[in-house]
């Protein structure tokens, strides 16, 4: 189902372009006709076009990636601040400033200058300034609030960019183009749709039509974000239920009579190991080796050489097996 219809837009006055001497070349593919020296915006395409934008802007904000809104005419600035504001996106209404992108941490520190006012004026500090200089820092800090303060929750680069007049924020699509940041834009018949990704052909002039336009945006946010939630929920319950079937099933019993079979070989192996504790010499030298035992009374006859050869054979493995290694050592 189409997120906008063809009256709305009608209603609206998306189809009003420029004047016919001012058009783009390049947005013929968009333009139905020309009256009275202005050109005429097919909404059909528009509609569409707002359609497919939606989708994609939709799966951002599912995926938990932020959306930047530009749009700095005056025409723009109430609706993109109230509408974007609703479903928690940054936005940019005043001056762009240069390098909000591309010297992205520069940007950051200005912010984080602007919080370190703040907790100045919480902890006591603010006031051990004279008047002058509490006038001077009080400034600073709301020109950097006009500026910056609805990108004060952005920490990373955003991963799209949706602007309203491309001529007007040229700068803002050049850095975006440069970091490689799709853009979705309000392109009207004057502007060149080149560097645009996400082309949404309308009037950008007009106050109803940038706020049809910036509704199904928003719309589409607020739907991908509400469904990140839900997948979120539903991750935890899964994870919960998980959890309780392990403990429900615990360890497994172990019946009495092969518990007491097992603790009986436990503890005949202790006894094994404990017996061979004392390393037990071996017939290991050459001499010896075709014989692999001698016998008692030539043992320290064997002894001897095999000290001489200086080796000590720990008879471990034989034990293991379960082997008789009285017969096999001198």
């Amino acid at each position: 189902m189409s997120r906008t219809d063809f009256n709305t837009l009608l209603e609206a006055g998306a189809h009003f372009g420029h004047l016919k001497r001012k058009w783009n070349p390049k947005m013929a593919p968009y333009i139905f006709m020309e009256k009275n020296g202005i050109h005429i915006i097919d909404l059909h395409k528009t509609v569409l076009k707002i359609d497919e934008a939606a989708a994609a802007i939709k799966q951002i904000a599912k995926s938990g990636r932020r959306v930047l809104f530009v749009a700095t005419k005056k025409q723009a600035k109430e609706i993109v601040a109230e509408k974007v504001a609703a479903v928690g996106m940054p936005y940019v209404t005043e001056r762009w400033a240069g390098g909000m992108l591309t010297n992205f941490p520069t940007i950051r520190k200005a912010v984080k200058k602007m919080s370190t006012i703040d907790k100045m004026a919480t902890d006591g500090t603010f006031d051990n300034f004279s008047k002058r200089e509490k006038l001077q820092i009080s400034r600073q800090r709301a020109k950097l609030e006009k500026n910056l303060g609805s990108i004060a929750d952005l920490t990373r680069l955003p991963a799209a960019l949706f602007v309203v007049d491309v001529q007007k924020e040229s700068n803002a699509v050049k850095e975006a183009k440069r970091l490689s940041i799709p853009v979705f834009a309000m392109v009207d018949t004057c502007c060149d749709p080149t560097d645009i990704d996400y082309v949404i052909p309308a009037n950008d002039d007009a106050t109803k039509s940038i706020a049809v336009v910036l509704e199904a945006m928003c719309a589409a946010i607020a739907e991908g974000t509400e469904e990140r939630k839900l997948e979120k929920e539903k991750e935890a319950q899964e994870a919960e239920a998980e959890g309780a079937t392990v403990k429900k099933e615990g360890k497994p019993r172990i019946k009495k009579a092969v518990k007491a079979a097992i603790d009986a070989e436990e503890a005949a192996v202790a006894e094994v190991v404990a017996a061979v504790e004392t390393p037990v010499r071996g017939a290991c030298c050459r001499s010896h080796r075709s014989s692999r035992s001698c016998c008692r009374s030539s043992r320290s006859r064997c002894r001897g050489r095999c000290r001489g050869k200086g080796r000590i054979i720990v008879f471990t493995n034989l034990i293991e097996k379960g082997q008789d290694y009285g017969n096999q050592s001198c």
